[in-house]
């Protein structure tokens, strides 16, 4: 039985494919400079089958999980980094991170206004239960955007402030209308926070990032980049887990927030998954370029359609999400039904919005993914607020990414397939 996609919608899709040539040789070139990266590191690193074998317990003396903390080190061009299948979500990884940087009495920076939802309780600028940074002690600040861009100006007089130890930057847009930042745009912005204060530490939310341009945030002058291996990293394998790359005492201080102090990143068992982690690692910068295209050729589509998105099919990428605005909810849906139809796990499954822990609003998902909650695999999901805004992301091949794009538009347009 073949997907039943009508003709209507095939011909907008081979028309808007028509149109990126330009735009798919460009992400093409990146995989490729970051394939000859990762490869390069992997041979410097030696690395063999015995590096896959995992271990138990405490985890001690696990060659596999050392050696590819060596080898994100490498590839993100830092002195230390902590790759380990413990931290459960990005969201955790760079929790640890803050609190490894920052102790009482200290001030967090948010350098480009409120970071993501789930990042607001452990701040505590909400109040989300016991723990965040504000319960011990660490007072949090932001600076606000300036016509929805970075305000370079504002945030150098906020960092001035000697309290300030940590200045958090966060690289996508997140449930923002803003752009996601460039990597070169990063790097001004860690000037301009260094020249202010040098002692204050520079995290980076790199979620979403990795691999999309082919250098990283931490090459233009970051001391910190987190994210999450169900994310573009782990390449569409990794089980769970997420890393911290950077300057060796804050991926230590993280280490120890992960586990406990005197114990850090010695302790950690892997449980057979290496060999997903460094396949994953390997695979990377190949299926992030899918998911790229995948974005770029969701974005062409809907605007032949006549839809707003961001950003533009035309513009250079520097994350894997496509923000579209649908404008009103029964669109909203509609599209994401059409995105689940297109999964390979649960298509038969009707997402609905639901009161997902950790946001503010109702929250539609549509993700039919292999691993579950794995945005670098195809899903569809938005807050359900005005403007009614779907980001889409992911897509392990471009193929299969084509084919959801085009199913979400022919339920949009109102030629339902039959389940």
């Amino acid at each position: 039985m073949l997907l039943q996609i009508n003709d209507r919608v095939k011909a907008l899709g081979d028309q808007a494919q028509g149109q990126l040539t330009e735009e798919f040789s460009l992400i093409d070139a990146i995989a490729q400079e970051n394939t000859a990266r990762v490869l390069a590191a992997f041979q410097k690193h030696r690395v063999a089958d015995g590096y896959f074998a995992g271990t138990t317990g405490y985890g001690y003396d696990d060659l596999g999980r050392d050696k590819l903390d060596e080898i994100y080190a490498d590839i993100f061009g830092t002195e230390a980094a902590l790759v380990r299948i413990q931290f459960v979500n990005g969201t955790h990884a760079i929790a640890c991170a803050l609190f490894g940087a920052l102790k009482s009495g200290d001030v967090l920076l948010s350098a480009v206004g409120a970071p993501y939802d789930t990042l607001l309780g452990v701040v505590g600028a909400v109040d989300k239960g016991h723990g965040s940074l504000k319960d011990y002690g660490v007072e949090y600040r932001q600076v606000e955007l300036l016509d929805n861009k970075p305000d370079l100006d504002e945030m150098a007089r906020a960092a001035a402030d000697p309290r300030v130890k940590a200045v958090l930057i966060q690289r996508s847009k997140g449930y923002s209308t803003r752009a996601s930042l460039s990597v070169e745009e990063i790097g001004e912005m860690c000037r301009v926070i260094k020249e202010a204060n040098p002692s204050a530490a520079i995290l980076v939310d790199n979620c979403y990032g990795e691999f999309v341009e082919a250098i990283e945030p931490t090459h233009v002058g970051a001391d910190l980049v987190v994210g999450s291996l169900i994310k573009n990293p782990g390449g569409g394998l990794a089980p769970t887990g997420g890393y911290i790359a950077g300057r060796r005492d804050l991926v230590e201080g993280a280490a120890m927030r992960l586990t406990v102090p005197g114990i850090g990143g010695e302790c950690g068992c892997t449980l057979g998954q290496n060999r997903l982690l460094y396949q994953g690692l390997f695979l990377a910068s190949h299926t992030v370029a899918q998911a790229v295209k995948t974005a770029v050729f969701a974005a062409k589509v809907m605007e032949l359609l006549g839809y707003e998105t961001q950003p533009h099919s035309s513009a250079v990428r520097h994350d894997i999400i496509q923000m579209i605005h649908m404008r009103e909810p029964e669109a909203l849906k509609k599209f994401c039904k059409g995105i689940q139809f297109g999964a390979p796990v649960d298509s038969y499954v009707t997402p609905e919005p639901w009161d997902m822990p950790g946001y503010d609003c109702q929250v539609i998902m549509a993700a039919g993914a292999f691993i579950q909650g794995a945005s670098i695999e195809l899903s569809a999901d938005a807050p359900m607020r005005e403007p009614y805004t779907v980001y889409l992301q992911g897509g392990l091949t471009f193929e299969s990414g084509r084919l959801g794009v085009l199913l979400a538009v022919q339920e949009l347009l109102g030629d339902s397939f039959s389940r």
